[in-house]
């Protein structure tokens, strides 16, 4: 539904929301994962790779949303109007499979806070997740994207107080931290958690979301609505940003501040306990629940981004019980069969990192295409940074692949 004509005469603060809805991907469980284990395996080795993507992921949302609102499409039915059929049916596969393992961190991710919480079965906690995670989209379909943004934003403050508060009990080495915006690496194990902390940042289905979100809340505007849109964009990004780039980098910290060498912190139950160890009960307890927001917020959030790429790139509609199951299902058997959830979150980080050039290669191209955009194509700085985002993460991989075959 389009809210345009309800937001002609908002102040600007007012028009926030979208990109805090689409930050929450970089805040979910698999970043936990990701970051923690960093964290305790290399201490503050890995800060610069936290900050790096973080401002990849500004100015790939940012493109994102001008997308959705110089164009009024979202970005994959872009792409499919730019596609033939088979092409645009294998793209969706890509990115089916990218929106799987999206479900899989979150509902696992899920799943671990219910049991640290309320010592709940893993496969009982994903499915309890999977639920919630319908009725908050029922929420956005009954009740309009504000209300929706307005609930995740909820989640949203709710993690990063989780999170942040670890940080306050143990503050970090200000040395150690500024050592660690050195880029550097230690070995292929180091390569595999920064191509996991990229793909948990830069994350796909985030960058397909963004421009629906930004189309659906502010219409497709024109001349000066729209120059003040674009302005408005900016500040929603950046100030989303800032909050997931704190929380990611806080989740990083703590681990490194207080996990670094300690036994079995390579899971986020052993990184809790450690929590509960040093930094006491009450941290350990707002870790938990800091972690179970992230993970029912995030699969919604996931579920909502897979609707849209469904419906974009196949051109039809599907019910929202289907959507939720498509993805859930695959997430629930990981459960059930006993795979270990925090590999399993890493993992899943891997296969997301491998679907960001999907994602990007496709929106440079667009935003920079004249006939699309008219005056509102990128800049060609911007395209440049654009192609060196999509470039550096592909090097990433290959390079992963690499070490992981000959090692």
């Amino acid at each position: 539904m389009l809210e345009d004509t309800r937001t002609r005469s908002w102040p600007s603060w007012q028009l926030l929301g979208p990109a805090f809805v689409a930050a929450i991907a970089y805040v979910d469980p698999g970043n936990v994962a990701a970051n923690v284990s960093a964290g305790a395996k290399f201490g503050f080795l890995l800060v610069w790779v936290i900050v790096v993507a973080n401002v990849m992921a500004g100015l790939v949302q940012y493109l994102s949303a001008k997308l959705g609102l110089v164009t009024g499409h979202s970005l994959p039915e872009a792409v499919a109007a730019h596609t033939r059929t088979p092409s645009r049916i294998a793209y969706w596969l890509q990115a089916e499979l990218v929106a799987m393992a999206t479900d899989l961190a979150e509902v696992v991710g899920g799943a671990i806070a219910l049991y640290l919480l309320f010592d709940l079965p893993l496969l009982l906690g994903g499915a309890i997740t999977g639920a919630v995670s319908l009725l908050l989209l029922t929420v956005q379909n009954r009740r309009g994207q504000r209300v929706f943004e307005r609930v995740i934003s909820g989640l949203l403050l709710v993690i990063a107080i989780g999170f942040l508060t670890s940080l306050v009990v143990e503050t970090p080495p200000a040395g150690a931290v500024a050592e660690g915006l050195i880029p550097r690496f230690e070995g292929a194990e180091s390569i595999l958690l920064a191509t996991a902390m990229l793909g948990a940042t830069v994350m796909p289905h985030a960058v397909y979301l963004h421009s629906g979100l930004a189309r659906d809340r502010h219409g497709h505007p024109e001349g000066p609505r729209l120059r003040m849109l674009l302005r408005v964009t900016r500040w929603d990004v950046g100030l989303a940003m800032l909050v997931a780039g704190a929380v990611n980098l806080s989740m990083l910290l703590v681990a490194a501040t207080n996990l670094q060498g300690r036994d079995n912190t390579e899971s986020i139950e052993g990184a809790h306990a450690a929590v509960r160890d040093t930094l006491g009960p009450t941290v350990a307890l707002l870790f938990a629940i800091g972690l179970l927001a992230s993970g029912l917020a995030s699969t919604s959030v996931g579920a909502y981004a897979g609707a849209m790429i469904m419906q974009g790139l196949l051109r039809r509609s599907y019910p929202l019980l289907l959507r939720r199951l498509v993805t859930l299902i695959p997430a629930l058997a990981i459960l059930a069969i006993g795979v270990d959830p925090s590999r399993a979150l890493v993992l899943s980080q891997v296969v997301l990192s491998f679907g960001i050039p999907f994602a990007l290669i496709p929106l440079v191209r667009l935003t920079n295409n004249p006939t699309l955009m008219g005056d509102d194509t990128n800049h060609r700085i911007t395209t440049a940074f654009g192609w060196l985002v999509a470039g550096l993460i592909s090097v990433l991989n290959v390079v992963l692949i690499y070490l992981t075959v000959t090692g």
